[in-house]
């Protein structure tokens, strides 16, 4: 992978801004590789995305930031700058169903995903093994009514102690409290089992199943903690018929789910992700 830094900015919609950004770039010898913009309209916002060789610059990231700092006040921007050469560190939680965590490890291991994963949480230890085979710490912290703010505790420690960037809900079946989603907003990546906001809640399949859909989904969003409501990265649906049964569409949505999740947690450790309200921009 060639060495990139990515530009990520956000701010109040306004002519130059374009131009502005792409003359400080040139003056230091900027050398873009890829550039994505998007003007919401309706809000009055602009969004954009560029990644530049970072070899192409006379000075790293702190100068950077020194040197963009004025442009940013002058057009109010929501702006950072990222290194392609600092791997993300990210910590997936999973509960007893295997399909995302394995299908995430197996990116990983197979260097699919620019990322590093720096442990595993679990509120069971049914999966040790599978994670162990990778070498990966593996954290049991079970969770009941009795010890479940001393258990997010531990988890919250656990985060810290990782120093992670992002973690990811690989089918984690515990609601996270609504300060540990204040904490890490806009970090913690979950998968949900249908195509919200249709069928949230338990038992999407059946409830699916009950409703005779033709088409089956998967969500790929932030977590708030407003549950399942946290903005949308990622979608995708899969068409069945009325001969499918219950046990047929949760093959067909693992697949899906799997598929979600993985293109959801690439686009943001390659910071192609912009909040903005409860949206998101998703740079392709």
């Amino acid at each position: 992978m060639e060495h990139t830094y990515r530009l990520v900015i956000s701010c109040p919609d306004r002519v130059g801004i374009v131009a502005k950004v792409s003359n400080f770039l040139s003056t230091y010898n900027g050398w873009i590789t890829e550039a994505s913009h998007h003007s919401d309209t309706h809000a009055g916002w602009f969004f954009m995305r560029h990644e530049i060789k970072a070899d192409s610059l006379p000075f790293g990231l702190d100068q950077f930031r020194a040197a963009f700092e004025p442009i940013a006040r002058e057009f109010n921007m929501n702006w950072h700058i990222a290194d392609s050469a600092q791997p993300k560190r990210i910590i997936l939680m999973c509960s007893k169903e295997s399909h995302c965590l394995a299908d995430l490890l197996h990116r990983w291991h197979s260097k699919e995903l620019n990322a590093e994963i720096v442990a595993v949480i679990s509120n069971h230890d049914d999966l040790r093994r599978m994670v162990e085979w990778h070498e990966i710490p593996y954290h049991h912290v079970p969770v009941s009514k009795e010890n479940k703010a001393e258990a997010f505790a531990h988890i919250d420690e656990l985060f810290q102690h990782y120093e992670v960037d992002v973690v990811v809900l690989a089918r984690y079946m515990q609601i996270l409290p609504a300060d540990l989603c204040d904490k890490y907003a806009g970090k913690i990546i979950n998968i949900h089992h249908s195509f919200l906001p249709s069928f949230a809640g338990a038992r999407p399949y059946h409830q699916a199943y009950n409703r005779g859909v033709k088409l089956i989904g998967a969500t790929c969003h932030y977590v708030t903690q407003d549950l399942d409501e946290g903005p949308i990265i990622e979608q995708d649906v899969i068409r069945i018929s009325h001969s499918d049964t219950i046990e047929d569409m949760v093959r067909l949505g693992k697949d899906v789910e799997k598929n979600v999740l993985a293109r959801g947690l690439r686009a943001h450790i390659e910071d192609r992700v912009i909040t903005f309200e409860n949206k998101t921009v998703v740079f392709d």
